[in-house]
């Protein structure tokens, strides 16, 4: 089975339950910063599974575009991926465990034709937070099913998406392939490679709060979501992800391309190529800052692989056009992206050859510094303390994208003080995750007093910002916190001191005007005769959700919102400045 035919019979099936398909989101999460990208079918549906209501109602189904970040380092293997696609269906507070499992287990069996004894399920144990989850565990039992495991958060509970959100226990499904057990009491959570995970029903019953308490939720909801690739690797009996589909074709590209075998690194190229491919679609650019620094990275780990494979310079545009020939119908902005891709493609990679003699200058001048000890009994150097640093192997890391084993390898022998580095990698780690967990508070799940009114006045700034440069300018991204909001837009020069405090003062007269904010739902071609704001094409759905402020602002939007702008006290711009070309971004609060 190809993947287009397994999406396709995916949407069938739950549309025949009753299931209104909904488009795939963007890979850049809107108005969240709890992540730099979305992660999973649910992400985009955080306010829906909160209680608002969904304009296409109480049962969805889609394919949803996904990038994680968290297993980068492990790309390389058979079965992880940076980019993938999510099969899903939801429930927004309408039915439960029993018809998620019962639906999960018919189309796995009588539409997948997957024999019930190549499934093993696992189940949420319970813990001090949750009770076990006796009802699956009831409803895998009375259908059959012999291999039941039972674990704990680690393995079977989802979410939240950031800190905060709807969360619950998961029931997992896993092919039993070929694979020979691991031992004599082998499992899922073995994770040996003989159990291949392909569905995960969720139960959102819980959220999570900022203190760390999980409350039950008064809507209980399904979130179901099945990795397209590795269910399609599966039903083809290949236990190997770039066996099937885009990624078959371009890891054959690949090979093409290079004089050696190395499959790790034909499979990092492969993996990364097209994660960069659709970020950059988004129109993000390699930079050193949020989704810009994971494009780089993706970019610059695949440039790095050439050397094992011998591949010639700027190839990576080669292997991208295998992606963009495959994916052009069905994600259409591939298409309309397609120079900008190749562009931006080509120009990091000559920029990181460039790059790359920096870094090995750096590794020859400490290499000045190490003085020989002795040789070991293999011709290995000996250096002691004096080996070399593993704080400047991690900066040739951090800064210029070399990877540890390539940096030893270029040492030709000369031993890296491996501790060291696994310090400063470590240290890294965590002033990332402290900085993260600063900078990403909030996100769709944040519903707080500040945030809201936040997101209100996000509204206002768009369209003082049309009103005062023009009606070209377009949102390109909105991260907002209980403590400020940043909007990014379409614009080609720094603000004047004129402008900002032009659109300052056209938004507090919409504030002290006491405009009333209300919601109208309407189809997407309503929204454009009526004037709403909105990234019009594949985003949405046939209903969309409208928030006019007065006969001031109608714009398209899914978060929270005030009542009344007098609510929102006194706005002020805080800082404004350049993101990229053409691309600038303000940051304010509320007083």
């Amino acid at each position: 089975m190809k993947p287009i035919e397994l999406r396709k019979q995916y949407l069938d099936f739950f549309r025949r339950k009753q299931h209104m398909v909904i488009p795939s989101s963007s890979l850049i999460p809107e108005n969240d910063p709890s992540v730099l990208f979305t992660t999973a079918g649910m992400h985009p549906l955080v306010p829906f599974l909160l209680g608002e209501k969904h304009p296409a109602g109480k049962r969805l189904t889609n394919y949803q575009k996904c990038i994680r970040t968290g297993d980068i380092d492990k790309v390389g293997n058979a079965w992880h991926l940076t980019f993938f696609e999510m099969l899903g269906n939801w429930s927004l507070g309408d039915y439960g465990k029993k018809e998620a499992i019962t639906w999960s287990y018919e189309f796995l069996t009588k539409e997948l034709k997957i024999p019930a004894g190549k499934l093993a399920v696992t189940v949420f144990a319970g813990d001090k937070d949750a009770p076990f989850d006796q009802e699956s565990y009831e409803v895998w039992k009375n259908m059959g099913l012999s291999e039941i495991h039972k674990y704990g958060k680690e393995d079977n509970w989802w979410g939240p998406a950031g800190k905060t959100g709807p969360c619950g226990p998961d029931t997992e499904m896993f092919y039993i392939t070929d694979q020979k057990p691991c031992g004599p009491k082998c499992q899922p959570n073995d994770n040996c490679g003989r159990y291949a995970e392909i569905w995960n029903d969720v139960f959102m019953e819980y959220n999570k709060t900022a203190e760390g308490k999980y409350e039950p939720l008064k809507q209980k909801n399904v979130d179901t979501g099945m990795g397209l690739e590795r269910t399609a690797a599966v039903l083809n009996g290949k236990d190997d992800n770039y066996q099937i589909g885009a990624l078959k074709k371009a890891l054959e590209k690949v090979k093409e391309l290079s004089k050696k075998e190395d499959i790790k690194a034909e499979r990092i190229i492969v993996d990364h190529v097209r994660a960069a491919c659709f970020i950059l679609a988004e129109g993000i650019v390699p930079s050193n800052v949020d989704q810009g620094y994971v494009l780089r990275r993706l970019i610059r780990r695949a440039i790095r692989q050439e050397k094992k494979l011998e591949i010639e310079k700027r190839f990576l545009f080669t292997v991208a056009e295998v992606f963009l020939n495959n994916y052009k119908l069905l994600y259409p902005e591939l298409l309309k992206n397609k120079d900008f891709i190749l562009e931006q493609l080509i120009r990091e990679e000559e920029k990181f050859n460039a790059t790359v003699e920096k870094g090995l200058k750096m590794m020859r001048k400490e290499l000045e510094t190490v003085a020989v000890r002795g040789v070991g009994t293999r011709g290995m150097i000996i250096r002691g303390k004096n080996m070399f640093s593993g704080k400047v192997a991690f900066n040739l890391y951090q800064t210029y994208g070399f990877p540890l084993e390539m940096i030893e390898e270029e040492l030709k022998g000369v031993l890296v003080d491996k501790n060291e580095f696994q310090r400063e990698f470590k240290k890294h780690q965590e002033l990332s995750r402290q900085g993260a967990e600063k900078k990403f508070a909030g996100g769709l799940a944040d519903h707080s007093k500040e945030t809201t009114k936040l997101h209100t006045a996000t509204h206002l700034l768009h369209k003082a910002l049309r009103m005062v440069l023009g009606d070209y300018v377009a949102q390109k991204g909105s991260n907002i916190n209980p403590e400020r909001l940043r909007f990014d837009f379409s614009h080609p020069q720094k603000l004047t001191e004129p402008e900002k405090k032009k659109v300052e003062q056209i938004v507090n007269e919409q504030i002290k005007n006491k405009l009333p904010v209300t919601l109208k739902e309407m189809t997407v071609n309503q929204a454009k005769k009526e004037g709403a704001i909105g990234l019009f094409g594949e985003k949405y759905g046939d209903k969309v959700k409208v928030y006019s402020i007065g006969d001031f602002s109608k714009e398209i939007c899914g978060g929270p919102h005030v009542k009344n702008t007098s609510e929102l006290g006194i706005f002020k711009i805080i800082k404004e400045q350049a993101v990229s070309a053409g691309i600038r971004r303000i940051k304010a609060k509320l007083e």
